[in-house]
C-alpha cells in the first residue's frame, strides 16, 4: 500500500511540473468566463504574466494566473515563450497589443492604413481618429450588447 501512494505522489507531483505554461504577449487582455468574447471578463492579465493551461477549446484556453484566478483566454494572445519584462534578457523582444492583433488578423496595418488614406483623399478620417481613441469598459460592452439582444459566440 505504502508503494501504492508513494507512486501515486510521484505521479502526482510530475504531472503538476509538466503544465503547459503560457506567456501573454500582448499590453493587457480579459481573462473571459466562458471560451467568447461575448463573455464576461473576470480578471485583466498583463504584458508577460505566466498562466497555466487548464483546458483548450478549439482556439481557446482555458488558464489559471499565479495567484489562482481562472478564465479563457484567445491563443492570439499568448506565446509559448517566457517574456522577458526586461531589455536583454530573453525570449521575446516584443509584443504586440491587443488592437495591433486584431489589425494584423484583418491584413491591416499602419503602412496599409496610410497607402489606403493616400488613395482615397476624399475620405474624411476625423470620425475614425476619434473612434479610435475610445476606450469600452467590459461592462459598457455587456451593457450595449444586452440592450441590442445581440446573441452568439461559443456556448
Amino acid at each position: 500500500m505504502n508503494r501504492f501512494v508513494l507512486v501515486l505522489v510521484v505521479v502526482l507531483a510530475l504531472t503538476a511540473l509538466a503544465a503547459e505554461q503560457l506567456s501573454m504577449q500582448v499590453r493587457q487582455a480579459s481573462l473571459r468566463s466562458r471560451p467568447s468574447y461575448l463573455s464576461a471578463a473576470t480578471v485583466e492579465v498583463a504584458y508577460g504574466a505566466r498562466l497555466t493551461v487548464l483546458e483548450t477549446r478549439g482556439a481557446w484556453r482555458k488558464l489559471r494566473t499565479a495567484d489562482g484566478a481562472e478564465g479563457w483566454l484567445h491563443e492570439s494572445a499568448l506565446t509559448e515563450k517566457r517574456v522577458q519584462l526586461s531589455a536583454g534578457q530573453g525570449d521575446v523582444q516584443t509584443g504586440a497589443d491587443t488592437d495591433e492583433l486584431a489589425l494584423a488578423g484583418k491584413g491591416f496595418n499602419e503602412e496599409v492604413e496610410k497607402a489606403f488614406q493616400a488613395d482615397n483623399r476624399q475620405i474624411d478620417y476625423t470620425w475614425v481618429d476619434r473612434m479610435a481613441s475610445w476606450t469600452v469598459t467590459p461592462e459598457e460592452a455587456v451593457a450595449f450588447l444586452a440592450a441590442g439582444e445581440v446573441k452568439g459566440g461559443q456556448r
